[in-house]
């Protein structure tokens, strides 16, 4: 990861993690500042603006990210999710048109769960529907991460028998974004259910791959936030390992520094296994996704899978470490705890990973 990208987020970032936490709002200035620089999706190729970092270098800036701040990592991993659709599915026109803008102010969210469609695609009702020289999205969506801040809304639906990605201007007739009100975790990451009544935009904002398998289409645009996922759970995993020890070294217990009893240095010691487990875990699933190897698709979903449930169970270690200063709510592990919670259910539940892997242990029996 470039120094100099590591250094100007944290500066960007300050000690305001917290406070955005507690309003649930991240500054617009703040996110447009981030996405003209490139920061917001890093993998956009040169080209077309971008910094065209490879997965290997945009996972470590991730995790940076993530080991500051969750709500604006989450930012990260929907404004990559938004460009890595266009990337894959968009035509010379709309790779100019659509990807410039993300790396020069424009946000944008990706819209893909419903109330009764989350891990099941198969259940998706939104439908994009051609008329003329438009389509037409009806539907909702539902928990769409940065959705409150997107000026462009990449939404997936029915496409007769098949399924479509539209970008659809947040600002078009008949789109409505409304805040999640409290979520439990990455509160400043503008959480919204999206309204689409009757949204007409121009044709030339479908992108290519119309009418491909919906799941295979959901899937492709997912390998990316999953990817995102799990490095920023290594994020996570070193803000907490750094607090616990910062504790563990500073507070004193029975006469001795708190780390020096045995029952807090396994906490510490498993802290540290957590880490390394979900950086090297994702260290592999970028190597493959860089070399587009084959096997890529499983790894990124084993470095999800890893990274989320290692987080959430270093983030409780954390916790227990620093006890009532853990407890305290503005405490930066009591934020990882909630946030890294959130981590086992986004872009794919624990169960739903794990049966993708079993599916992929039984495929090569």
């Amino acid at each position: 990861m470039p120094d100099r990208l590591a250094a100007e987020v944290t500066e960007l970032v300050g000690d305001q993690a917290d406070h955005w936490d507690r309003t649930g709002l991240i500054p617009h200035e703040l996110l447009r500042k981030m996405s003209v620089r490139g920061m917001l999706c890093a993998q956009v190729p040169q080209e077309y603006g971008g910094l065209g970092l490879n997965s290997a270098l945009n996972g470590e800036f991730t995790a940076h990210v993530g080991s500051l701040c969750s709500s604006l990592r989450s930012v990260l991993t929907s404004q990559g999710m938004a460009a890595w659709a266009i990337q894959r599915l968009g035509d010379a026109r709309q790779h100019t048109d659509l990807l410039s803008g993300l790396v020069g102010g424009r946000l944008a969210a990706v819209g893909f769960s419903e109330a009764e469609a989350g891990s099941d695609i198969s259940a998706m009702t939104t439908t994009v529907r051609p008329d003329g020289d438009d389509v037409v999205v009806n539907g909702t969506k539902v928990w769409i991460t940065a959705a409150h801040y997107a000026d462009e809304l990449v939404v997936f639906g029915r496409y007769g028998e098949g399924g479509a990605a539209v970008v659809i201007p947040a600002d078009t007739p008949g789109v409505t974004v409304e805040r999640v009100p409290d979520p439990l975790g990455c509160r400043a990451a503008g959480h919204s259910t999206i309204r689409l009544a009757d949204v007409r935009v121009p044709a030339r904002r479908l992108l290519g791959g119309a009418g491909m398998p919906l799941p295979m289409l959901v899937t492709l645009v997912l390998a990316y936030g999953r990817m995102s996922v799990g490095w920023g759970c290594v994020g996570i995993l070193r803000a907490c390992l750094a607090a616990a020890a910062a504790h563990a070294r500073s507070r004193h217990q029975f006469g001795k520094p708190l780390g020096e009893h045995q029952l807090v240095g396994r906490h510490l010691a498993e802290l540290l296994v957590s880490e390394q487990i979900a950086t090297r875990t994702c260290e592999h699933a970028s190597a493959l996704w860089d070399a587009n190897a084959p096997d890529a698709v499983t790894a990124i979903v084993l470095a999800k899978h890893v990274g989320a449930t290692q987080a959430a169970r270093g983030a409780a270690a954390a916790v227990q470490v620093l006890a009532s200063a853990g407890a305290d709510n503005s405490s930066p592990v009591a934020r990882a705890y909630r946030d890294a919670k959130l981590m086992e259910i986004i872009e794919g539940s624990n169960e739903l990973c794990q049966i993708m892997l079993a599916e992929h242990v039984l495929s090569d029996a």
